[in-house]
This record gives structure tokens, sequence and C-alpha cells, in this order.
């Protein structure tokens, strides 16, 4: 643990600091037994230059100031004002306190962002409730904001390729309008990831995100979800729901898997996005929401709405922009960068020393197929720094389980082997195609090792394997070093 890290947890573990900033001494040592009679840790000035000077120097860490408005010098204005203007200070909760207040000026420093203002004589209780209250919201704050970040970084999209770069511009160039977008794509390509991005770059990044993954929930239940219901409206509904629709109101929708929704909800979806209109489930009252539509599917929606499974006007309704999600096959480039990102991430997660991945690592997973695209290899790489030492070696990938052992690995060093396995046995007899199979394997991998003088790792590069599954085929086929 660092230093810093210690003084954090160590702040953390001391009660609040008050900074009292009055020109009077009498009503500073008011405020200090008030304050440090409720368990708060005191601090005074006599000054707005005193104060923040105190603020500015960091010394010690400080969760709340009560501003005198009439000071020697610099008034309280000014100093709030310079408060919010610091990046250090901007969100430090400010209660501001005059004995000659004025409504123009409690109006004044509500609108330079004080968090309360009262009157002197100071009540006691007046004072601790403003406190409390002011440090609670200010708590709450952060740690939405710390959230917010934690989500922004978790769903950031990683990558360089060609690819990736078109798929950026489309993003860029789509968030910023009101068009719905049709997401589309492999399973375990990132297609909520675009999603988040259009909303963050919206104008509605503010607003709520609402993820529906329509394949989940029952056709029955469809409708009920997605525009609420009224109580009472069939068995089970106890009381009114808000449906996601409402959930969304100013901001966007993102319809997972849309291409499983039902037909009777589609045209009620439809009506959504040509009208803006809703109705629960039980209710005739018709309700405006204002919502920004994301789709996403894995299916050939085209398809789908010749097969007369999806509707052809929600289809084009949704397609107003269509963005196509590249499989990680297409960006095989992109596969270092992500290894070490889910390694960092992983490591941090689970309080581990961060790891390393051996280059020869990032070839093996660059020669897999991934039909689970990014999905799978986050799973592959989490195993592997789970096995791991500190260093992620060949040994740790767990085996590829879409490997064929019989394709010929694009590139591989030392070609077909030299020698082709006959087609029948020591008595003349033919071999079935499993023992064809297992003799034409047994004579390649032989002759790549002899090819490589016997080096495992490369081997297991140039037939794409991983090296564990290598030693375990050398082993059950008997292979000998030096052998002809």
């Amino acid at each position: 643990m660092t230093g810093s890290e210690d003084n954090n947890e160590e702040a953390a573990a001391l009660p609040p600091t008050i900074l009292v900033v009055d020109d009077e001494k009498n009503i500073r040592r008011t405020l200090e037994m008030v304050l440090t009679g409720a368990g708060y840790r005191f601090m005074g000035a006599g000054s707005a230059e005193e104060a923040l000077e105190r603020l500015n120097n960091g010394t010690e860490p400080v969760d709340l100031v009560i501003l005198d408005l009439k000071l020697p010098g610099m008034g309280g204005l000014d100093a709030l004002e310079l408060i919010r203007a610091d990046e250090d200070t901007k969100d430090l909760p400010v209660v501001v306190i005059s004995g000659h207040a004025t409504v123009h000026h409690a109006v004044q420093a509500i609108k330079l962002g004080a968090n309360d203002f009262f009157e002197k004589p100071l009540s006691r209780d007046r004072v601790l409730v403003s406190v409390e209250n002011s440090i609670r919201t200010a708590r709450l704050r952060r740690a939405v904001k710390a959230m917010r970040a934690e989500i922004e970084t978790r769903y950031e999209m990683i990558g360089t390729s060609s690819p990736m770069q078109r798929l950026y511009q489309d993003i860029d160039k789509v968030a910023p309008t009101r068009a719905s977008v049709l997401i589309t794509g492999e399973s375990g390509t990132g297609k909520e990831l675009v999603s988040r991005a259009i909303h963050r770059l919206s104008p509605r990044d503010s607003a709520p995100f609402v993820k529906v993954n329509c394949a989940a929930i029952p056709a029955e239940l469809i409708e009920s979800e997605l525009f609420g219901h009224e109580k009472g409206s069939f068995t089970g509904a106890h009381s009114r729901k808000r449906g996601f629709f409402e959930q969304a109101h100013g901001g966007t929708l993102f319809l997972d898997e849309i291409g499983d929704m039902a037909l009777a909800a589609q045209s009620k979806v439809l009506r959504a996005l040509q009208n803006g209109e809703i109705i629960r489930v039980g209710s005739e009252h018709v309700l405006n929401v204002d919502v920004r539509v994301l789709a996403a599917t894995n299916k050939d929606l085209a398809k789908e709405v010749a097969a007369e499974r999806f509707r052809e006007d929600l289809f084009f309704r949704l397609e107003v922009f269509p963005i196509r999600v590249p499989a990680l096959r297409q960006r095989s480039e992109d596969i270092p960068l992500l290894a070490d990102t889910f390694v960092a991430t992983f490591c941090a997660e689970n309080g581990l020393r961060r790891k390393r991945i051996d280059p020869v690592v990032y070839e093996a997973l660059q020669r897999r197929s991934w039909p689970g695209n990014v999905r799978e290899l986050k799973n592959v790489v989490d195993r592997a720094a789970i096995l791991s030492s500190d260093i992620i070696t060949i040994a740790d990938l767990p085996e590829d389980p879409h490997d064929s052992p019989f394709e010929e690995p694009e590139g591989i060093v030392g070609g077909r082997p030299s020698v082709v396995p006959p087609t029948v046995d020591a008595e003349g007899k033919k071999l079935s195609l499993r023992e064809y199979r297992e003799a034409a394997e047994r004579a390649y991998i032989s002759d790549t090792l002899r090819g490589l003088d016997w080096n495992i790792s490369q081997a297991a590069i140039a037939l794409g394997v991983e090296r564990t599954n290598l030693h375990k085929k050398i082993r059950a086929y008997g292979i000998r070093r030096g052998e002809a």
C-alpha cells in the first residue's frame, strides 16, 4: 500500500473537519464548542485570506467551511467565488452566515454555490443540522461522481485497429443526433458498449440510460415491462408500475436482443417510436415520453422480416443509422491491447500484483478464431491470470475448444510432414478414418518438432495449439526425440 493510500484511509477514519471563518473570536469559540461537542474536528480562521491559505496548502483536509460574509479585507462572497473557482475546492460544501444579511446577499451566496445560509445569532440545532446535511450531500455527490467514472471506464471500448477507427467515427457522427440506431454484430463483440458510448456522447448523457434484454423477458410480460401497468390490470399486478419507456424518459432506452421481441410488443414499440406515446397495460390514458431508442441484435433482421418474425415497418424505423460491430477475428491486432487491459483490471479488482504477458502468448491468442469474441477473450485472459505467477505464459492458457489439430496452421514453419502415413496397416488392412487421422496427426507433430529442433514453445505456435496440449499429444502418441 502506498503512502498516499495510508493517508487517505487515515483521513477517512477521522471525524469531519469544519473550518470556521469569522473575525469575531467569540463566534469562533462558540462554534468550536458546538462542533467539537458533536464529534467534529474544528479549525478556525479570522479572515478570508487566512482561510484560503489553509485550504490551498492542503496540510489538513477540510470537509466543510462555515463562512461569515462580513470580514476584514476580502469579503465572504469574494472568498466563496474563489473557493468555487479552484479545482481542488470547487465541490467543498460551504455554509454562509451573517449578522447583517439581506435577501440580496442570501441570493448571491446561493448563486455562487453556498449550500446553506442563515443569520446570527446562531442556533445550535440549526448549525448542526446544516453541517450534517451539507457533509452528507457532498459525500453522496462524490460517490455518484466516482461511480459514474468507474462505469465509464468499465464500459470503455478498446482498440486502435482500422475497423475500430471506423466504428468510432460512426459513433461520433450519430451520437449528437436523435436518430434511432440499430447495432448489429456477433455475440460478445460489445454491442452494449457501443450503445453506452452513443448515450455518453449525446446531449442526453446526464439523463437515464435504461437497458432491456428482450430475450430475457417472457413474451407475456414484455408489454408490461416496457410500458408499465396499472394496479389490478392482471393477476399479480398489486400496484402501478412504471415501464422501461417511462424510466428512460429524457434519456436513452437500449433494447438488446430486439430480434427476440414478440410480434405483439413490436407494434407497441413502433407506436412509441413514431409518436412518442405509450399506454400502460390496463389503462386507456396515453402518456407522452421523450426517449431515444437504440437497438441491438446478433440476428439478421432482414431475414427475420422475410420469415415474418419481425415487423418490416419497425425494422426500417430502427435502422435509421445501422452500425456493425466488428468481430474480434476481424481486428486481431487489438488482441494484445485488450489482453493487457483485462489483466490489469482483473489484478486490480482482486488485489493482485500487476502481471505481465509473455509476448508469445499474444501470438497464440491472435491465432485463435474467437467465435465468442471479446467476451471469450476476457474469460480466457482472466483464467490465465488466476493460474499464472508474475508472468502469464503459454502454459497458463486453457486449451482452445475450437482448435482442430488437422487443419494446417497459417504460416507454419516446416510445411507438411515429410513422411505421409500409409492408408493400410502392417497386414495390408485399410485404416479407418480415425486411425488415419491419428497417424497423420502424429506424423505432422513429429515432423514439426524435428524441424524446430524440438523447441516445444515454437512448435506449439507453429501448430496453433497450446504448449500443454502439445505435451499431451507427444505423450499420447509416444513421440520420441530423434525418431525417424
